[in-house]
């Protein structure tokens, strides 16, 4: 297990070290980014092998809706960081106990990140070709 510090981001702070956010406030709580959100927790770590390992671990968490429990608040939701500490530390380790899974679990998550952003760029490729179309179309 990587050691890393978590605690909340302050704004205008800038980090040396590798490092990723994680939202606390909305029903989004737990999404995990490269740059800050305004209401997020910093997870610093030693090296970035660490920072990219746990993001994957962090990005599971939040699709799969793990923090939803954990969410408190009446009207705008979120979490709080002795919850997220406690939780995100027992389920990290718990996820990278069996190292080989992990790093085949992370690479298969890359591969479709990058297929879909590929995917994503064909599809605004294809609206711009509509777009010209329909443009040149319309323009007779």
């Amino acid at each position: 297990m990587s050691n890393f510090i978590i605690k909340t981001h302050q704004k205008g702070t800038a980090y040396t070290k590798p490092h990723l956010f994680i939202l606390n406030k909305g029903m989004n709580s737990g999404k995990p980014q490269k740059e800050p959100f305004t209401n997020s927790f910093v997870l610093v770590f030693q090296n970035e092998e660490d920072c990219e390992g746990i993001y994957f671990v962090a990005y599971s968490l939040w699709k799969t809706k793990f923090w939803h429990p954990f969410l408190v608040g009446s009207v705008i939701p979120f979490l709080r960081l002795p919850d997220f500490s406690k939780e995100f530390n027992s389920k990290a380790s718990l996820m990278m106990q069996e190292h080989e899974e992990h790093q085949k679990n992370v690479a298969a998550l890359k591969i479709l990140e990058n297929k879909e952003k590929q995917f994503h760029e064909n599809i605004n490729l294809i609206n711009d070709l509509r777009r010209t179309i329909l443009y040149r179309y319309c323009r007779k």
